[in-house]
């Protein structure tokens, strides 16, 4: 960071182009800002402050040009990878006041947003309208659509509809020396090129976004939830398998350990057996024309494949609560552990008997437990790993069994991520994944947009540091 002086000065700047209030400079006031949901990694910002508006955003990042202290943005902080840890310190811009809805246009098929807009909230207010807005993360509560973009998040639909790239149409972006562009907009398809994709996923790396144009999907005609429980794991997941392989599409199709059962049911008392191995919550939806066939099927793939019971969802009601308990169940770890890190890795469909076997072996062998919750039908795990940050020892052995379940989804043939983003968290994956040329390649797109590196440091690529920055995990070496 700058001298004392300078930073005072910065300071005073801040407070004069920003709101009443829109200043954090306190040490108990920047605290919780110091970490995202992966709570291994930390590290404190100097100044946090508050934009309600592009212009002022772009008045901050000009100031922390002129000052040349780097910078970066940050949602709700929901994110999983250290994606908002101000590696470096500097000055941390938050979006969350930026929360309205801007415009929707449903003969268009589309809704104009800021990035502080919790993602529910564009699902309540299209409610009732025949149209949604089909990414649904699990953390949609709480999670902006701003940092929905950042990361490409995906959730329990993206198998039939995609993840966020596939419904954004356009961004609003304020790059890294403080200039104004926009990338697509409401119509389909802009010529050239396609600009939109590349900050979808960027991080917050390459600009930061301050207005989104979102596709909404006309809701299906008709929908199918079933719930069904197995003895084991194995039958599950090799039930996944067949579902797909027999040509069935569904719009979700998730699952839900042992583990991970406990927990939901003492928090939401659905019902659900506690001796079951597993549970895989499946929805088809679209045409009513076909869907009871289709529901038909799954249940005859289901029993074919051992599960004891296989429900359907009767009313609303038992499927708002189904989906209430699969989307908390992060929530509910909570009554198992003090503390939790969840990764994020993909496997083909096919590799996940053999994963999530791995998964049971690698939890013995560092004696931790480790809970599954995940997005089955795309093969995207997050096993859960618990333990209390507390003990130095513990929080040893999470590390190298995290770097060891991300290593299979490698040898697998999968990827370290699927949703949740690199951040700092993976960095050291990314020479595994990328040939050097490929990572040579996004270094210069990166450049390109954020030549002096200011913006959001240390952050996806393992050549990312800049302004001075020692790119290390101040956390990690707190926690170890």
């Amino acid at each position: 960071m700058a001298a004392v002086a300078t930073y005072q000065e910065l300071v005073d700047e801040l407070r004069r182009v920003l709101p009443e209030g829109g200043v954090l400079v306190s040490a108990s006031e920047k605290l919780v800002y110091e970490c995202d949901g992966y709570t291994l990694e930390k590290g404190t910002p100097e100044v946090v402050v508050f934009p309600t508006s592009t212009q002022q955003v772009q008045a901050v990042v000009r100031l922390c040009n002129r000052y040349k202290v780097p910078f970066l943005p940050r949602g709700a902080g929901t994110s999983l990878a250290g994606g908002c840890v101000p590696v470096g310190g500097g000055v941390m811009i938050v979006l969350t006041r930026m929360k309205q809805i801007l415009e929707i246009n449903l003969r268009d098929r589309y809704a104009v947003v800021q990035p502080g807009v919790v993602n529910v909230w564009l699902t309540q207010a299209l409610r009732g309208t025949g149209y949604h807005y089909a990414p649904d993360p699990s953390s949609q509560g709480a999670c902006t659509i701003g940092g929905n973009v950042a990361t490409n998040s995906g959730g329990p639909h993206t198998l039939k509809y995609g993840v966020t790239v596939n419904h954004v149409l356009g961004v609003e972006v304020v790059l890294a020396d403080g200039s104004l562009v926009r990338f697509g907009g409401p119509c389909e398809d802009y010529p050239g090129l396609d600009l939109t994709g590349v900050m979808v996923g960027s991080e917050g790396t390459l600009g930061i976004v301050t207005c989104v144009w979102v596709r909404l999907t006309r809701d299906p005609q008709g929908v199918r939830t079933l719930l069904a429980v197995f003895e084991s794991v194995d039958d599950a997941t090799e039930a996944i398998s067949s579902i797909i392989g027999a040509g069935i599409v569904p719009a979700a199709l998730e699952m839900m350990d042992q583990g991970i059962l406990v927990a939901v049911e003492a928090a939401f008392h659905f019902g659900f057996p506690l001796d079951a191995g597993a549970i895989l919550l499946i929805e088809v939806d679209g045409l009513e024309a076909g869907l009871d066939a289709q529901r038909d099927r799954i249940d005859e793939i289901c029993r074919a494949h051992r599960a004891r019971e296989v429900r359907q969802a009767r009313t609303p009601q038992e499927r708002q609560l189904l989906w209430k308990c699969r989307k908390q169940a992060f929530g509910a770890v909570g009554r198992l552990s003090p503390s939790y890190c969840t990764q994020d890795g993909v496997v083909p469909r096919t590799k996940l008997p053999h994963m999530l076997r791995r998964i049971s072996e690698i939890g013995r062998r560092h004696d931790l437990r480790i809970v599954n919750v995940f997005h089955a039908g795309d093969g995207n795990i997050h096993p859960i790993l618990l333990f209390d940050e507390r003990d130095p020892q513990q929080v040893r052995r999470v590390l190298a069994a995290s770097s060891e379940i991300l290593e299979e989804c490698l040898a697998c043939g999968g990827s370290v991520t699927g949703e949740h983003g690199i951040g700092v968290e993976k960095l050291s994956f990314m020479h595994r994944m990328f040939q050097p040329s490929d990572l040579e390649a996004m270094e210069r797109l990166r450049t390109a947009f954020n030549p002096e590196g200011r913006l959001s440091p240390g952050k996806m690529l393992p050549t990312a540091g800049a302004c001075g920055i020692e790119q290390t995990h101040p956390g990690r070496r707190a926690a170890l």
